[in-house]
């Protein structure tokens, strides 16, 4: 099949990628992308309590997921590749040129960051770089479940 949706979310592996996502999609696996917890196998123990039966839970650093891209993208089944931050996903779209698209949910506030949508906050620094994907190519869209519509950067990084 292919990859489904390369997604941002600080909340990484809980409910609604697991349940929003994972049931309408079909999803076969879910790549976390994180090296943190890469290194720790306690959290990724406690992720994987949060994956059911018949997905797999895949965790790789930045550098394994770019040596892996290729191998999700021509895996039969649908997958997700999901990151925590715009950090990781840029350090991940450096390595994989193919990536053209991003998709941003669940990125909560903290200090320096303001609302853009409902379920994302940015900081002017993380629109910038958002902007610096969207002009080497890589649409970014901001979408909470799959049914919503697919919101375009240029509507919540202004």
């Amino acid at each position: 099949m292919s990859l489904a949706v390369v997604r941002v979310d600080d909340r990484l592996i809980h409910g609604q990628v697991v349940v929003g996502w994972g049931q309408p999609l079909g999803l076969g696996f879910i790549a976390l992308v994180d090296d943190k917890v890469r290194s720790s196998g306690w959290e990724q123990d406690l992720y994987r309590m949060g994956v059911p039966p018949g997905i797999e839970a895949i965790f790789a650093s930045v550098d394994e997921a770019a040596r892996r891209y290729d191998d999700w993208v021509k895996d039969a089944r649908i997958g997700l590749v999901l990151t925590g931050d715009i950090d990781t996903l840029i350090a991940l779209s450096d390595k994989v040129p193919k990536l053209r698209r991003v998709t941003l949910g669940g990125i909560h506030h903290k200090p320096g960051r303001s609302e853009r949508l409902r379920y994302v906050y940015l900081t002017a620094d993380e629109v910038a770089q958002l902007r610096e994907l969207a002009k080497r190519g890589i649409e970014v869209v901001a979408q909470d479940v799959p049914t919503a519509r697919a919101v375009p950067l240029a509507e919540f990084a202004k």
